[in-house]
């Protein structure tokens, strides 16, 4: 039996691999992505949602997928920071809002059900990509010309390229040979939607405090969502109250800036950790997402940095491609490892010592930080900076990140 050869393959169904699968037929390459079938349960409602920056916002239009997002997103227009620590070097409160550059939202926040449903509709209406459904690849084995990939019912192809979205424990990056180092937080974050008596005015609230921030992130109406960093012990004590009792607990966490909280939705808790990879592509594997990297829930930066990578990712294949070239080469892999480097390691870095930073109790770490808030609170010109460079920026990026589409598409039907 001959195997169907494709340009790329996209192992993982979750968004970062239906992104990159989309933004990879969108470039033109022959694509299939295999992950399991994407069925909500209503009795265990997915209640994650994903504070989409600019960038990411852009993307997502590009390939034919915001339209579909938008109905289910609130913008994010106001970002304060709350020093919340009581301790004696304390920083003042600081408000980046998105009107003091331009105007445009820092981005948008939706719902992660939302957000695969619209990526699986785009998905369905393009020729150029195949999705598979499955429980799992078993089988990776890069080759000179090709990774054959057996899937776990026995269908098997080829491809040129394989971008590995299948998670932090990822198949991909074993068999790509990629090294690891991780690390674990002596926290856990609580995760959750609620309702709320006072509008949130488009504004996210960072409430920074010893054990981890507490950050509202709107939604849609009088809805915000909660991530609330504790320690594992106080994790496990808040996921045990009732509805009631969790509502009052995050009413006085907010010291009344949303009013009565209400309506509290399913509760979930996972443990902090981080981990970065030695290199994000080899023998014809290119590496997203969380099979890539790994970080806090801190400043909207996870599956930001994922749809970096596959935006990137889309861009270094489509050009070999387009070139009459293989997408899986060298030279591809080069490029992409290239693109992603400084971008990962500068995000990493910079989410790992905030987090340490508010568990510290080390005086000249605390004093650093909050003489760095003061500056920001303080000097329109470096704030303004930080927001247009750290919270939105428009340089750097990858083409299908940026406002006018240049990268060539090409129709194929499989």
């Amino acid at each position: 039996m001959t195997r169907t050869v494709y340009d790329a393959a996209v192992i993982g169904a979750g968004p970062a691999g239906l992104t990159v699968a989309v933004a990879l037929a969108s470039n033109g390459c022959r694509t299939v992505i295999a992950g399991p079938p994407f069925n909500p349960d209503p009795a265990y409602p997915d209640t994650r949602t994903t504070a989409l920056l600019q960038g990411s916002v852009q993307l997502l239009k590009n390939i034919g997928v915001w339209d579909l997002c938008r109905p289910h997103a609130a913008p994010l227009e106001v970002i304060r920071i709350i020093d919340d620590t009581r301790r004696l070097l304390r920083a003042p409160e600081v408000a980046f809002d998105s009107a003091e550059i331009g105007g445009e939202p820092f981005g948008y926040n939706i719902p992660n059900t939302a957000l695969v449903t619209a990526l699986r509709t785009r998905a369905d209406t393009m020729n150029e990509l195949e999705f598979i459904e499955t429980a799992a690849a078993n089988q990776i084995m890069p080759e000179d010309e090709g990774v054959q990939v057996t899937l776990k019912e026995g269908r098997d192809f080829t491809a040129r390229l394989v971008a590995g979205a299948d998670g932090r424990n990822s198949s991909c990056r074993k068999a790509a040979g990629v090294k690891t180092s991780a690390w674990k937080y002596e926290q856990m974050a609580l995760a959750c939607n609620f309702g709320h008596s006072e509008p949130h005015g488009n504004a996210s609230n960072e409430f920074h405090r010893p054990t981890g921030p507490f950050t509202t992130v709107p939604l849609p109406g009088r809805n915000s969502s909660l991530v609330w960093v504790e320690t594992p012990d106080e994790a496990k004590r808040l996921l045990a109250l009732t509805d009631t009792e969790i509502a009052q607990e995050i009413e006085h966490r907010l010291q009344g800036c949303l009013g009565t909280v209400s309506n509290v939705g399913p509760r979930a808790a996972f443990p902090l950790s981080g981990m970065k990879v030695d290199k994000f592509a080899a023998k014809r594997i290119a590496l997203v997402g969380d099979a890539a990297h790994v970080i806090p829930p801190i400043g909207a930066q996870g599956l930001n940095l994922g749809f970096r990578d596959a935006a990137a990712l889309a861009e270094c294949a489509g050009a070999e491609l387009a070139k009459g070239g293989d997408p899986g080469s060298k030279a591809t892999m080069q490029a992409y490892n290239r693109a992603r480097r400084s971008d990962v390691a500068s995000r990493t870095l910079a989410v790992d010592l905030l987090n340490r930073s508010l568990m510290s109790g080390f005086l000249p770490i605390q004093a650093a930080r909050g003489i760095g808030l003061h500056l920001l609170s303080g000097v329109g010109p470096l704030r303004r900076l930080f927001m247009r460079e750290g919270l939105a920026p428009k340089t750097g990026l990858p083409k299908l990140m940026q406002p006018e589409k240049t990268s060539a598409t090409t129709s194929r039907t499989l």
